[in-house]
């Protein structure tokens, strides 16, 4: 079984991931999930999936979301969702954060040696030499 972490869990890939791991849940584990400030919809995946670490970009919903959820880790900010995309309880990090924002959670999943599946152009147009090597 995989373990997995989703960068961008309340995006649109996000969900279709998650709607996937429903149907293949002896294959894959959710670990960890990402998201930047819906934690509305973040409490849910996290309730359903029963997971254990998340991380929220925006601080202040990082903050009430740890209130709702005291049992679970919640970080915050770009540094908590690299922790998330490096941590070594994750085998597999998709990463599907919108634009130039998912450069340094990607890059953290790969010096961590995480297998990665990367759902972002923007990383591999801006920075595709230094993700290739």
């Amino acid at each position: 079984m995989k373990s997995l972490a989703i960068l961008g869990s309340t995006g649109s890939i996000g969900e279709s991931t998650l709607e996937v791991v429903r149907h293949l849940r002896n294959d894959f584990k959710i670990f960890a999930l990402a998201a930047h400030r819906n934690i509305d919809l973040l409490e849910k995946q996290i309730r359903e999936f029963n997971v254990p670490l998340v991380a929220v970009y925006d601080e202040k919903q990082a903050m009430i979301l740890q209130k709702r959820l005291p049992e679970i880790t919640v970080l915050a900010g770009m540094e908590g969702i690299e922790i998330v995309a490096s941590h070594e309880g994750v085998d597999l990090v998709l990463s599907a954060i919108v634009g130039m924002h998912a450069l340094k959670p990607t890059i953290a999943a790969i010096k961590a040696k995480k297998e990665l599946a990367l759902a972002n152009k923007e990383v591999l147009v801006s920075a595709g030499e230094l993700i290739t090597q």
